[in-house]
């Protein structure tokens, strides 16, 4: 293990966690990746292993069964998750979102129910804010939610798009539209949790919920991306996530903070694991009579590479911790995930060139890596969301007075 990426002040047990991840993530999840990914092949046995190791249940509370980590050694671990297979660190990833939701905003019966099976990885979550027309426009949501004559009951249609874990997934947090009487666009949505059976087609637990088939994509494969389609669901109140409508777009943005740190955890991840497959190959491939690690033009990439490799794992770092000491954190959020998305991108670029024609081939794993970074520019905001969103922020934070 290099000195790239490494994080000052953590205790044993966050230690003892990032170690055993990384393990697992050497043995069994980095010899079996390209292959499953070219297969578009959902990682059952790795899923299982990461249950059994108590992955999916590492934010959640102890009283609800799970570990009580901090969102600082789940980034880690999303990291290190990432760098044997990026579409893995997916599957946990919008689990520990809905996770987070419930935990924070939540009624008390919704917690006692989710929760403790969420831990165990019992049941998983996806989480649905986008729609086919939608892009970063989340006022423009149309799939709504109206209530029955009685009132007890909501009635859900529309269309959700990009849903991560859409198939595989046991409960969905659907962000809709409610007529709240607001002016406020954003204060008439309502996020719902959605419990169904796990599989794609007409759902058997749900009437009128339907899950297509699985989005053909360039990359970021073996983990299911969906639609969702909603005619005449009808769902009790009870099921608004923390029981009152009106209140969505603040819980779900609540979750994409922790999203983005993710997603900025990932981008770190999947570059380390470019670097290291650069400098390794710059050190067995020889042109002129020598090694081309000796060749100054390689050096002076390496060198920009681990730079960005070092400088995103630092801003990602700082984010969770941020978001753990309990301080609002969508600016650092905002620049992590940004940062290490965009030096993501570089760093796998620059692999690839140094591989050379090789890295066009897929027998050689930079190939994947090179599909699966552009994912990471789009998920959690484009970068001209979050240059926007940091924008704001500095606006507010350096703002001149009357």
């Amino acid at each position: 293990m290099g000195r790239l990426a490494q994080t000052e002040g953590l205790n044993e047990i966050q230690q003892e966690i990032l170690a055993t991840v990384r393990n697992f993530v050497d043995k069994e999840i980095i010899p079996v990746a390209t292959e499953l990914e070219h297969r578009d092949e959902y990682p059952s046995e790795i899923v299982e292993g990461l249950k059994e190791m108590g992955i999916f249940g590492l934010m959640i509370p102890e009283e609800y069964g799970g570990l009580g980590e901090s969102l600082l050694t789940y980034a880690l671990t999303v990291e290190e998750i990432a760098r044997g297979w990026m579409s893995v660190s997916g599957i946990i990833n919008t689990h520990f979102i809905v996770a987070y939701m419930i935990n924070a905003h939540g009624t008390q019966e919704q917690k006692d129910y989710f929760l403790p099976r969420m831990a165990t990885g019992e049941i998983r979550g996806a989480f649905s804010m986008s729609e086919p027309g939608l892009g970063s426009d989340v006022a423009a949501i149309s799939t709504k939610a109206v209530k029955d004559e009685g009132g007890e009951f909501y009635v859900l249609n529309g269309q959700k798009m990009w849903l991560t874990n859409g198939g595989t997934s046991s409960v969905i947090a659907c962000l809709v539209k409610t007529d709240e009487g607001h002016d406020s666009p954003y204060k008439n949505l309502t996020t719902f949790l959605i419990e169904k059976t796990p599989g794609f087609g007409p759902n058997e637990t749900v009437p009128g919920l339907t899950v297509p088939g699985k989005i053909e994509k360039m990359g970021y494969k073996g983990v299911d991306t969906t639609e969702l389609v909603l005619e005449d669901v009808k769902l009790p109140a009870d099921r608004i996530l923390g029981g009152v409508p009106g209140r969505g777009f603040y819980q779900m943005m609540d979750g994409v903070e922790v999203g983005r740190v993710n997603v900025a955890a990932r981008g770190c991840g999947v570059a380390q694991r470019a670097f290291e497959l650069g400098i390794r190959y710059a050190q067995q491939r020889q042109t002129f009579g020598k090694k081309i690690a000796e060749h100054q033009a390689i050096q002076f990439k390496l060198a920009e590479m681990a730079t960005k490799v070092e400088a995103a794992h630092q801003m990602m770092v700082m984010a969770a911790r941020k978001k753990d000491s309990g301080q609002r954190n969508d600016l650092e959020a905002g620049m992590a995930k940004y940062l290490s998305s965009e030096y993501c991108k570089e760093v796998v670029e620059d692999s690839f060139r140094i591989h050379g024609g090789y890295g066009f081939s897929k027998e050689y794993e930079i190939e994947r890596l090179y599909r699966e970074a552009p994912m990471l520019l789009i998920g959690e905001g484009t970068a001209e969301i979050q240059k926007m969103i940091v924008g704001r922020r500095l606006l507010e934070e350096y703002r001149l007075a009357e």
